[in-house]
């Protein structure tokens, strides 16, 4: 399963998620991408997207 963690996670989470691929928006080159944009990309690459956003 494809997971991207949003900047706002602590990237430590990865190495939780084991037998998973799992990377970081800043890992993409997505970091400062907002909402929609950032929706459309990680629906076009990731399984999951996991942010806290409020």
């Amino acid at each position: 399963m494809k997971l991207l963690l949003d900047e706002c996670i602590d990237r430590r989470l990865a190495r939780e998620l084991v037998g998973h691929e799992v990377k970081t928006t800043p890992q993409m080159g997505w970091a400062g991408i907002k909402n929609g944009k950032l929706l459309t990309l990680a629906a076009a690459e990731f399984n999951f997207f996991i942010t806290v956003e409020s």
